[in-house]
């Protein structure tokens, strides 16, 4: 009985602590998480098999090659020293603590639209959430007088915006608001999927006349970013909200499937998103007009790829046609004879964005080195596309990824070998003589695989 008494007495003294409510720092701490992960930071600032945050992953810019910096909390090579107003100063305005103007590979220009209550959540998380790496930062592979850090002040001043931090437009409806908000500022989704100027600014921060905003990005270390807007041959056209809040939490949905640095953002960021915020985002992409307003129609872009084409069925049967043979031969057992795939596993080649499109970086590339779309928390199966560029050669490649690109109804351009070379040549060579690419993809396939 005394010992009953003993511990009800003890009980009734740590209840309050043990049913305490969060404290204001550890709710603060909270929320810069989740900023950080609707601002994706972890992705540039984290090198391949390094630690979270510490920098040192190589980027490639067309003036050279530029590393991401140390961002933990650690104060002789990381920002632990960094007070309130130069954290600020370097994520919304592009300026260093030590006063340098920063590259705009750290997308501040978008980041200028976070609001001061994100800024001081993000700057709490760093502080006190993320551990502490002792790690130097990798100087830049930029030549000299490329590498002057002055001309960067003057690009920042003519293109870069103030900081505002509101979106860009008000909208009546509080989702299209939150969307634009998540896709124009913190998701900096405008860094990587708009077209840039010579000058290497966005033509576009928001979604204003010019309809460049989203429109679809040049090719960057073999991937092309698509189109966000709302054409059916190589946009967003013929997906519902459902499908765009399916791609963001899985990787994948009855279109196609997330590759390259996408599969970064989806494997980092969009997964760990609330339902809300998913759906927000999806609503802001789905009310973005076309960047080509006289592109075919929905329901044409229907019913072609629901109807065999001369280029498919018939082709797979004649000798002479080249694509048709290797398509045969490597493809058509995961992608169909019809280019329709399997949904959820193996995506549809016919009237996908990927594909029906005018730049065939990303198809060539896909099929030199393969890829492995990596498993969420939703979809935890890791699927592999093997890469062919081991067996094919430059024409075959050609032939393929041309046949493909007109196939279905499609209206991408025909590629030659004189293409597919240029991308061959910025993959690492070993990845191209043997399917056994785990070293780069994370896949292990044997010779044999096809």
């Amino acid at each position: 009985m005394k010992t009953s008494v003993i511990a009800l007495l003890t009980l009734t003294v740590a209840a309050p602590a043990l049913f305490a409510a969060e404290t204001p720092e550890a709710s603060l701490v909270k929320k810069g998480e989740y900023v950080a992960r609707a601002g994706d930071c972890v992705a540039c600032h984290t090198a391949k098999h390094g630690q979270s945050f510490a920098g040192g992953l190589p980027m490639e810019t067309p003036i050279g090659i530029i590393y991401t910096t140390n961002i933990t909390p650690d104060p002789d090579t990381g920002i632990g020293r960094y007070s309130f107003e130069q954290f600020d100063q370097a994520v919304r305005h592009g300026i260093a603590a030590n006063g340098d103007s920063l590259y705009p590979a750290m997308p501040y220009p978008s980041y200028a639209r976070i609001t001061d209550e994100d800024m001081q959540a993000l700057y709490a998380y760093f502080m006190k959430g993320v551990p502490a790496v002792q790690q130097p930062n990798h100087p830049s592979d930029i030549p000299w007088p490329l590498s002057m850090r002055w001309p960067l002040a003057a690009w920042r001043w003519m293109f870069a915006p103030a900081v505002v931090p509101t979106t860009a437009k008000v909208s009546t409806d509080p989702v299209t608001a939150r969307g634009a908000y998540l896709v124009e500022g913190l998701g900096h989704c405008g860094t990587c999927h708009t077209p840039r100027a010579i000058t290497m600014q966005e033509k576009a921060l928001d979604d204003d006349e010019s309809l460049h905003y989203l429109a679809g990005g040049a090719p960057l270390e073999g991937w092309v970013a698509k189109n966000l807007r709302g054409d059916n041959d190589d946009g967003l056209g013929r997906w519902s909200e459902a499908d765009l809040v399916q791609f963001f939490r899985t990787g994948r949905n009855d279109f196609s499937a997330a590759f390259g640095g996408m599969s970064e953002v989806v494997e980092h960021s969009l997964q760990h998103l609330s339902d809300d915020d998913l759906t927000a985002i999806a609503r802001y992409l789905k009310q973005l007009p076309p960047s080509r307003p006289s592109g075919a129609s929905a329901e044409q872009a229907k019913q072609v790829v629901s109807e065999p084409t001369s280029n498919t069925l018939h082709n797979l049967q004649v000798a002479d046609n080249l694509g048709a043979r290797v398509y045969a031969d490597n493809c058509m057992a995961c992608h169909r004879s019809d280019g329709k795939g399997y949904a959820q596993t193996f995506p549809a080649l016919g009237q996908n964005g990927v594909v029906n499109t005018q730049d065939a970086t990303s198809t060539v590339r896909i099929i030199l080195g393969g890829y492995t779309l990596p498993g969420t928390q939703t979809a935890p199966t890791s699927y592999t596309m093997p890469g062919f560029g081991w067996r094919l050669n430059d024409e075959e490649v050609a032939a393929v990824a041309t046949f493909i690109q007109k196939g279905w109804g499609n209206h991408g351009i025909a590629v030659k070998p004189g293409d597919v070379a240029k991308v061959r040549q910025s993959l690492p060579a070993d990845m191209l003589e043997t399917a056994d690419f785990d070293r780069h993809e994370g896949a292990v396939l044997s010779r044999g695989v096809q």
